[in-house]
């Protein structure tokens, strides 16, 4: 063994299950034998009756796991303990933090999170002191367990880690306490942990959820970061196989992550290889290696537990996955192994990192002053940067007030959740060069009262760029998600940036904005623009309410003065929902709640994907009692499905949702009597196509076509309801989604521009395919219509301008003069039937989420070799140059769940293959 090896594993703990030693006072002297511990102390196989890992029979339990940690706390004055959040079922998350003692004291947490704290901000903090907390105060660390519920080792692991700091009296022990504050989270998911699913209760993969934050549990957890800001955070996965991944990440890393938790998360990597083998860790294996780097999981997307906890608080953010095929034993062991490694490694080098943490705040203030951007690196051996940043310069960022303000106060709220400064502009100034989100520049426009002005020159520039940048500026082109979520495109709100120094007339935003202005007099009204996604939800909760909501032909929406009770103006202004008085009774068409159905049919997953999605947006925000529909309710038109006047088709892999020619027959009835059918992406477009409701059919897609979760510019057409309070020139979100032909029997909505305004971000290759081609349709049959949406514009609930859309479908004011009432059709539009009877492309194959690998068509037959050592069934195309492998993928599971993924990427980077793109 080496001097640097030996150092790395001095004082590492012995194998998983050993015994513990003799009585020890409660504050001794530390102990040269490393088994010695705290008798006092419960072992997780003392109180749970079995040990961890080895023999383990069931995975541990929630509730175990709060009593386990609830005991350790009772029995150790090293920790302290509390909950972070509450779960979609109301279980509670909950953490430990364990130090020395005199750390955990309520007085020393407070003194230590505050230092921490103030270390983010070197425009108050002195260097002299910044360098003294450094070397007094410890560091913090996470390890935190089970953002996916059926990854459970992670979160088993995370309680031994718990055990040895609390009882432990070896030196090592002492030291790690002494220098830092761990904070363990074993379940980041207990709905999911006990249901033994990957998503939560709403079906949200809440490892894709940190910026947006949507869920109770993610929300609570960053919460939790921002009072305890952290330096090292692990997030503990498992994947299919039987290897292990710790970074060094595979590119592309996001070029705002900071140099300094880069470098740290790769010497943390050397210290996990160093401890890797230890306790004959690399004997579970059926390859010659047992664990990975550089390769699969990289540090771009802002959802992500390893980026997050990067970009947005400067610490190493890593993922560890063990592979799920090994026995349970080797998964919790190997988990604690790379746990003990790198708690170790924060003890040994907290000085430094504490001093470089400081570093990046200084850094970040001093780039945003200059409107400096951080330059793309890649970190993967053989891999140079492809994509360079750009030489621009942004000193500022404004969010303008001229609509949607209720979706724009959304996200100064959600920018200030993660400690960005946000100020509201009270004079209107001029901008001499503005850049116009959608790759478009001004000259001295004029930025009005009321937008929002987010300077770059704060400590938290870094977290600005990587979640309101108009382009990610990919270094590397490989994504295991998606390649774009600017939060101003996600939402379609009109943003700008500029380099000019400016000195706006501003104030700092500190509250909430929203909800009543003047109050109303008696027998008046309050009105609201029907203009966003926040709108949309206030709509909701008036109607759930009771109270009666109008909307005139400017899509201004009132409701009577005696209807705002307290409950719903603090939605109001939780929402950013502005409400005006006006002495007039409320005018306009009514608006009517829905009875929706939520169609559970053939190929529709309803633990995930916009299924779960529904129930969330739908359910949980805007309060709507879903009622399920079956394919056999619509086959045999029982009143679970003619009760409805609202149907929504998710998205799924089924072609036809399972639905006979009598069931066709009865939606198109249904649809004519005057109700709305709405389709989400493939399930929802194809169901209404093969049941003779629309005229669109499916451009195939070319071998190099590849749209990986981009926005893209398009146009709106008003004269549908659907496209209400929406721009002519908006933004949607695109992720691989089917390519729709436009409608030749209905209203194209939103469709992608054919001419030059075409424009679009993140990483595309062939996206001309979808000039011209319909986003969005309204389809009339009858008194009703069928609404498809191309895209699923509830993904990650974070797509407002989708959303709002949604919420206008659902809303769809009956008799709309667009569409004129008919009696229910005898016979299918030749259009429409010539529709229902085209074939989908080869390239769809009925699928919901195919696989397609990418690479240059001189490499097709390597890759194709190394691809039939996984399977048989991959198809090939190819075309100008490049070729295309699609494996059926009939599930529709996502890359973190499926079986062999990672290893046929991994196996293919290894044959020295480059990957264009691998999409699934």
């Amino acid at each position: 063994m080496g001097a640097a090896t030996a150092l790395l594993l001095a004082g590492t703990l012995p194998l998983l299950n050993g015994a513990p030693a003799g009585a020890n006072p409660p504050r001794p002297a530390c102990d040269p034998n490393p088994q010695a511990r705290l008798t006092d102390v419960p072992s997780p196989e003392s109180f749970l009756g079995f040990p961890l890992g080895l023999g383990q029979q069931r995975v541990v339990t929630n509730d175990e796991i709060r009593r386990y940690v609830a005991a350790v706390d009772a029995a150790s004055d090293r920790v302290t303990t509390g909950v972070m959040a509450t779960s979609v079922t109301g279980q509670p998350l909950p953490y430990a933090i364990v130090s020395d003692p005199s750390h955990v004291t309520t007085d020393g947490l407070a003194r230590i999170a505050e230092n921490i704290r103030d270390l983010r901000d070197p425009r108050t903090m002195a260097a002299s002191k910044a360098a003294r907390i450094a070397h007094d105060d410890p560091a913090i660390v996470y390890i935190a367990g089970n953002v996916h519920g059926g990854e459970t080792s992670g979160a088993d692991a995370a309680l031994k880690s718990l055990y040895e700091l609390a009882a432990g009296l070896s030196c090592d022990v002492r030291d790690r306490n002494d220098n830092l504050l761990t904070v363990i989270i074993p379940t980041q998911n207990p709905d999911g942990r006990a249901a033994s699913r990957r998503q939560n209760e709403y079906g949200f993969d809440l490892n894709r959820d940190w910026f947006a934050r949507s869920q109770p549990e993610t929300d609570g957890k960053i919460e939790l970061l921002r009072k305890y800001p952290p330096q090292v955070f692990v997030d503990a996965h498992e994947m299919g196989s039987r290897r292990y991944f710790f970074p060094p990440n595979a590119d592309p890393i996001h070029h705002e992550i900071a140099s300094e938790p880069v470098d740290w998360i790769n010497r943390i990597g050397e210290a996990n290889k160093a401890a890797f083998g230890y306790n004959g860790a690399c004997t579970d294996t059926v390859t010659t290696e047992c664990y990975f780097n550089y390769d699969v999981y990289d540090l771009f997307y802002m959802g992500y537990g390893d980026t997050v906890p990067a970009a947005g608080f400067g610490a190493a953010g890593m993922t560890y996955e063990k592979g799920s095929a090994s026995a349970v034993q080797d998964r919790v062991q190997q988990q604690f192994n790379t746990q003990w490694a790198t708690i170790g490694w924060a003890t040994a080098n907290k000085k430094e990192v504490l001093n470089g943490w400081f570093q990046i705040w200084k850094d970040a203030l001093a780039e945003g002053k200059a409107g400096t951007l951080s330059p793309n690196e890649v970190v993967q051996p053989d891999n140079t940067v492809q994509f360079p940043v750009p030489d621009i310069n942004i000193k500022s960022y404004f969010l303008l007030p001229d609509r949607q303000l209720a979706d724009v106060r959304r996200l100064v709220e959600r920018l200030r959740a993660m400690d960005v400064e946000v100020y509201e502009v009270k004079e209107p100034i001029t901008v001499p060069s503005a850049n116009v989100f959608g790759g478009r520049k001004a000259t001295n426009l004029t930025v009005p009262k009321g937008a929002y002005w987010i300077p770059m020159a704060q400590p938290q520039k870094h977290w600005i760029q990587a979640t309101l940048g108009e382009d990610p500026y990919v270094p590397f082109p490989y994504f295991y998600d998606v390649s774009s979520w600017s939060n101003p495109l996600l939402m379609g709100i009109d943003t700008i940036y500029t380099g000019d120094d400016l000195k706006p007339t501003v104030q700092r935003v500190a509250r909430p904005t929203g909800g009543k202005g003047a109050h109303a007099p008696a027998g008046g009204s309050y009105q609201y623009k029907l203009d966003s996604a926040g709108a949309a939800e206030f709509t909701f909760a008036l109607l759930g309410a009771g109270v009666a909501v109008k909307r005139d032909a400017a899509d201004v929406a009132s409701f009577p003065e005696a209807g705002l009770t307290t409950a719903l103006n603090d939605r109001a202004v939780g929402l950013g929902v502005s409400l005006s008085a006006n002495r007039k009774a409320p005018v306009g068409a009514a608006v009517a709640l829905p009875d929706l159905g939520l169609f559970r049919g053939t190929g529709i997953s309803t633990t995930s994907g916009s299924y779960g999605e529904a129930r969330y947006v739908l359910g949980k925000r805007w309060g709507l009692d879903l009622k399920p529909v079956t394919t056999a309710d619509i086959n045999d038109n029982t009143a679970a499905f003619t009760g409805r006047t609202v149907l929504l088709v998710p998205d799924g892999s089924s072609a036809t949702g399972g639905l006979t020619a009598a069931g066709q027959q009865n939606l198109r009835n249904w649809v004519a009597a005057g109700n709305t059918y709405i389709g989400l992406r493939n399930e929802g477009t194809r169901v209404a196509r093969s049941a003779g409701l629309t005229s669109t059919t499916e451009k195939a897609q070319t071998p190099d076509y590849t749209v990986i979760g981009s926005h893209f510019r398009v146009d709106v057409d008003p004269s549908s309801p659907v496209g209400a309070g929406r721009p002519a020139e908006d933004f949607e979100f695109n992720n691989d989604d089917p390519i729709l032909t436009a409608s030749t029997t209905g209203t194209n909505v939103v469709t992608y521009p054919s001419d030059d305004t075409f424009w679009h971000n993140g990483f595309t290759v062939s996206e001309d395919l979808l000039k011209g081609t319909a986003a969005v349709v309204d389809e009339p049959t009858g008194s009703g219509r069928a609404v498809l949406f191309a895209f699923n514009p509830l993904f990650r609930a974070y797509n407002e301008s989708g959303i709002q859309m949604l919420a206008n479908a659902v809303l769809y004011p009956s008799g709309a003069p667009a569409l004129a009432r008919r009696a229910a059709p005898t016979t299918v539009d030749p259009a429409r039937a010539a529709a229902a009877a085209a074939p989908a492309p080869e390239n769809l194959g009925g699928e919901w989420r195919p696989i397609a690998i990418t690479v240059a068509g001189a490499d097709l037959g390597r890759a194709q070799a190394v691809v039939d050592r996984y399977t048989g069934t991959a198809r090939v195309s190819q075309a100008g140059g490049t070729a295309r492998l699609t494996i059926p993928n009939p599930d529709g599971l996502t890359a973190d769940e499926h079986p062999y993924l990672r290893d046929l990427v991994s196996d293919l980077r290894a044959a020295g293959i480059p990957l264009k793109s691998v999409v699934g």
